[in-house]
């Protein structure tokens, strides 16, 4: 098992992937190329983004935890902008908006975490 497969706050964004596959399934067909791809890609990169920054230095991974919050903000505006649309009901938005927001913290908590352990950047030859 890679290291970040054991994060928390990447099986999160994992479920969050889902939600929003889930409920971009149901967008007009006519977004399938504008809203409803950049959605699904903004949301995918929450998770990409912690994934390829554990295999970085401590800074790195800071600087790719800091990509994933700006993509888990992006998915907020998508989501106002989808229940602006009636894309999405209220209740969707409620969870779609909960889940960035849980998310949102568990990465500045991530965040946090790394500036507090003292172990030192790996060495390279």
């Amino acid at each position: 098992m890679f290291t970040f497969e054991k994060l928390r706050v990447y099986q999160e964004a994992l479920t969050f992937i889902n939600k929003v596959y889930s409920f971009t399934n149901s967008f007009p067909d006519n977004e399938m190329f504008g809203i409803t791809s950049q959605f699904r890609r903004a949301a995918v990169s929450i998770a990409l983004n912690i994934a390829e920054g554990t295999s970085r230095t401590r800074k790195d991974f800071n600087h790719f935890l800091d990509l994933s919050k700006g993509s888990c903000f992006e998915c907020v505006a998508i989501i106002s902008i989808s229940l602006k649309r009636k894309y999405i009901n209220q209740i969707q938005y409620e969870i779609l908006y909960s889940s960035c927001s849980s998310l949102s913290r568990m990465i500045a908590n991530l965040k946090k975490s790394l500036l507090k352990t003292h172990n030192p950047e790996p060495i390279t030859i």
